[in-house]
């Protein structure tokens, strides 16, 4: 994956980190377009100045999607705990004096969160959090771009997002076929509601193969 000004990224991540107090970073954009991958190059960069903490751990469980009827749409905004992730970040901004505070991770294998498996000491600066749904702007989403500092949107072109997609599901178990259909399905119509707000970024990242 081929980031432009990855360089300048890193330096205005590491101003961020520098202000004086616990800044969240928001990296958004639509399945497949390399987020976690940025943020996890950014994080890497930086040190101990930084922790990712991925949106994707506030998923709801496999069976409370059965529960609800919802986990053929798995990935849709109401597919996740958005009031639990509000609050989280709103811990994270002001986590109190010598507070570790504990942030869900993603186990993309068991397609499942994973409570408590991120620490984030106090003495860190910044905080990235990556997601499609950073600048989403109806329901309890919209809590989450005030307790961001900055968003960058990850544009990357269809032509290279989607197969990649597919292949990232082929890894996880899902036949090739399988894929596509979920891909053209659930993935691609959330694109289209990601894409809707690229527009209120504060940086819109170029990314290509």
């Amino acid at each position: 994956m081929h980031v432009r000004d990855f360089e300048g990224l890193v330096g205005r991540a590491r101003e961020l980190a520098g202000e004086g107090r616990r800044r969240v970073l928001g990296i958004a954009g639509p399945p497949g377009a390399g987020k976690s991958t940025l943020a996890g190059r950014l994080v890497e960069r930086l040190g101990g100045l930084a922790v990712l903490v991925p949106m994707d751990g506030f998923h709801l469980a496999g069976a409370e999607l059965v529960r609800l009827g919802r986990a053929e749409r798995k990935g849709a905004p109401d597919t996740f705990d958005v009031g639990g992730y509000v609050a989280l970040l709103g811990r994270l901004r002001d986590p109190g004096p010598g507070g570790v505070v504990y942030a869900p991770a993603f186990d993309r294998a068991l397609e499942e969160p994973v409570a408590g498996a991120i620490p984030v000491p106090p003495e860190v600066p910044l905080v990235v959090t990556e997601g499609n749904y950073l600048l989403h702007d109806r329901g309890g989403w919209a809590g989450v771009g005030p307790l961001l500092d900055e968003v960058w949107y990850v544009d990357v072109p269809d032509a290279v997002r989607v197969p990649r997609l597919v292949d990232r599901h082929v890894a996880f178990g899902r036949s090739r076929g399988e894929a596509e259909a979920w891909v053209g399905r659930s993935d691609e119509a959330n694109a289209r509601l990601v894409a809707r707000n690229r527009n209120r970024a504060d940086r819109v990242v170029k990314v290509g193969p």
